[in-house]
This record gives C-alpha cells, sequence and structure tokens, in this order.
C-alpha cells in the first residue's frame, strides 16, 4: 500500500523553507524493506539488503540513526553504529541541506540521489555495485551485477562513502525500486513537471516495477 506525505518543512536555521515529499510501496515483495526518515536539514531513504523482516528492521534503524545528524558522511556512520543491534543490513542515500543552499550528499550502496534545476536531470550519486566496478575500468558488465552491491551501511567507512555535492533547486532521493523500472528518462520527464515522490513511485508500479519502491523529493 502507497504511504505518501507531502508538508513543508521549517527550516529556521537556513532562512528558507523547503518542501518535502515522501512516498514508499511494498510492490510484489513480501516485505517492504524500504525506509525513510526526514530530520532538521537531513533527508534519508535506505533499502534493506533482502525480502525479509530483518532487511526492513535494519532499514528503519539506519533511515531514523541518520535523519538525527546534519553531516552526510557522519549521518551514514551513525547509521552503520545503529545497526550493531540487528542483524540486517541496508544500503542509504543521505541529503542535507547546506546553510548556503544546496545540498551535501553522501551514500553507501546503490539508493540513487538526483538533481534536477526543473529541466535536466543529473545523477548525484555513483552505485556502489559489480556491475559499476567493471564500467568504470572499461570491462562490460553483465547486467545481473547490477543488483550485486559493494558497499553496504554495515561495512561503511569514512574512505568508501561516495559524497556529492548540487545547488540545483529540486532534489530526489530513491531507491532502485524507483530508478529501474523509470530509468534517467522516465525520472527526468517526472522531475520536469510537478514532482512528487507520490508520482515517482505510483511511476514505477506502473512500469512493473518487481522490487519495493521509495522517494523522497525535496525543493
Amino acid at each position: 500500500m502507497l504511504i505518501d506525505h507531502t508538508r513543508p518543512l521549517d527550516t529556521v536555521p537556513l532562512g528558507t523553507a523547503l518542501t518535502v515529499s515522501h512516498a514508499s510501496d511494498r510492490g510484489p515483495r513480501r516485505y517492504n524493506a524500504d525506509a525513510f526518515a526526514v530530520g532538521r536539514r537531513t533527508f534519508v531513504v535506505a533499502d534493506g539488503v533482502g525480502d525479509s523482516a530483518s532487511a526492513a528492521e535494519a532499514a528503519w534503524a539506519a533511515a531514523r540513526a541518520a535523519a538525527l545528524l546534519t553531516d552526510p558522511v557522519a549521518a551514514i556512520l551513525a547509521a552503520r553504529d545503529a545497526l550493531q543491534v540487528h542483524s540486517g543490513d541496508a544500503v542509504i542515500v543521505v541529503a542535507t541541506a547546506r546553510p548556503d543552499g544546496g545540498f551535501a550528499v553522501a551514500w553507501a550502496g546503490d539508493a540513487r540521489a538526483y538533481a534536477s534545476d526543473g529541466s535536466d536531470l543529473v545523477q548525484l550519486t555513483t552505485d556502489h555495485t559489480v556491475a559499476e566496478y567493471f564500467r568504470e575500468r572499461g570491462i562490460k558488465a553483465e547486467p545481473r551485477l547490477d543488483h550485486v552491491v559493494t558497499n553496504t551501511v554495515r561495512h561503511a567507512t569514512p574512505e568508501n562513502i561516495g559524497r556529492a555535492a548540487t545547488r540545483a533547486p529540486w532534489l530526489a532521493l530513491v531507491s532502485d525500486g524507483v530508478y529501474g523500472p523509470l530509468g534517467h528518462n522516465g525520472i527526468e520527464a517526472i522531475m520536469s513537471g510537478h514532482a512528487t515522490a507520490e508520482r515517482l513511485v505510483r511511476a514505477s508500479l506502473y512500469a512493473r516495477g518487481t522490487d519495493n519502491a521509495t522517494a523522497l523529493v525535496v525543493s
């Protein structure tokens, strides 16, 4: 069942008001192992590894812990610490609104962040997967390797956490259940209109996605 929420986010320290929407759907899986969380300046999407109750618990624990911090790298390390009392694991993407405008982003695994100016879409993150490892070295990778991650919350370190930044006015954090069926062009088309997390999730389900689908959009 789709869970959707859209609300203005009062960010007094930034001197601006942001609007955040988030939506999640279990899709055809047995469990919804995706999670999202919103802090004062921090936005998180986590995707549990596997289709199990422990994966779902790990994703929610990681997301909640990460949302408490306002530095995205520190947030992922806090998520890692939170998983010490859980048996599951997750991938994660975290964005924090910067006082000078824009967002700082960090990630571990293959959850993604996209930035949009209302026209062009840019993927800020680079998947931590075996397939991406091969592609970066000019080696063709089998499609199945796109689903084999090389980094997770549990294995995150200050050295292997990905980092990016953007001053774009729109930011979307998504699990692979969204970007997998929609692709770059599908996300770009939605982000160029009245972008909400619900539209991204519903579109991914309409495109016959086979995974949990979760999105968080900040503008």
